[in-house]
């Protein structure tokens, strides 16, 4: 944002300032929160501007009262939604992003992702919150999942994968998806039975789920999951044997007739748990 600054930017600096001002945070928010895909930058301002993030903070501690018993409104989850929205901008960015880690803001938002209720505001409120963890982990990065596999989140995705709605349950095993990719979280998932256990339990009642709803967006990340699963060899000894027969027969072919690299996936996952490969098989890259 060098040389003259625009109308568009210096309206953008009001608003962050306006977010240290109480009576004006809430409109602030808001305004911030359609623009942040249109400011490169923003992410930078919010986390650089004296007080900025202490004020983001503020608004999502101010919502837990709400959370237990149930009494969080729908105006109440905007607001703070909003607030998520820009700390996921924080998060995405290559230059705010281990900041972000570093002060172990992740875990903010981890009571939002506990709540149970299935009402739309608390929908929204895990909805966006996934987002930002699923920001965090889009990039591929182990510093990223080394500091995720040191808290409760696993199991906090786990549970969404089997009772959020259809969306929550996309980003929620995307996430899942994303640590498994990475050598130390499919090496730490494997590493006990329970561990395994726990996730493979989950993807098989998706599976089963999904024969009813043949969702083709959770369907291609459960295969992948389990393609990825089956690179580590005691977790592909095991899926010899707990693989769900959806996936081996023909029940989800024509829901990926349109799914080329679904399809594959299921093929190599399939040969992968032959009994013509061997433990010493090399995993395939995805």
């Amino acid at each position: 944002m060098d040389g003259g600054i625009s109308e568009e930017n210096r309206k953008v600096f009001i608003w962050v300032a306006e977010l240290l001002d109480p009576n004006r945070r809430e409109a602030a928010l808001m305004e911030l929160s359609k623009k942040r895909e249109q400011v490169p930058e923003l992410a930078l301002v919010i986390w650089h501007s004296f007080g900025v993030m202490t004020a983001l903070l503020q608004e999502i501690i101010s919502v837990y009262p709400l959370l237990n018993p149930s009494q969080l409104t729908a105006a109440a989850s905007n607001r703070v939604c909003n607030a998520l929205a820009l700390l996921q901008c924080v998060a995405s960015h290559n230059e705010t992003r281990t900041l972000f880690l570093n002060a172990h803001i992740p875990l903010f938002l981890y009571p939002f992702l506990n709540t149970t209720s299935k009402s739309r505001p608390f929908e929204y409120l895990r909805l966006t919150s996934l987002g930002v963890i699923g920001a965090l982990v889009k990039n591929d990065s182990s510093d990223v999942i080394n500091f995720l596999l040191t808290t409760e989140i696993i199991p906090l995705c786990l549970r969404i994968m089997e009772t959020g709605s259809e969306l929550s349950k996309t980003v929620a095993i995307f996430i899942v998806q994303k640590i498994l990719l990475d050598d130390i979280g499919l090496a730490y998932i494997c590493a006990t039975y329970e561990r395994f256990y726990a996730v493979g339990t989950v993807l098989s009642n998706m599976v089963t789920q999904l024969v009813e709803q043949q969702t083709v967006r959770l369907l291609k990340h459960v295969v992948r999951c389990f393609l990825r699963l089956s690179d580590n060899s005691r977790a592909r000894e095991a899926l010899r044997q707990c693989l769900p027969e959806p996936l081996r027969d023909a029940t989800f072919s024509s829901v990926l007739r349109d799914d080329a690299a679904t399809k594959r996936c299921l093929a190599q996952l399939l040969i992968n748990l032959s009994d013509n490969v061997s433990d010493g098989a090399p995993g395939v890259a995805m």
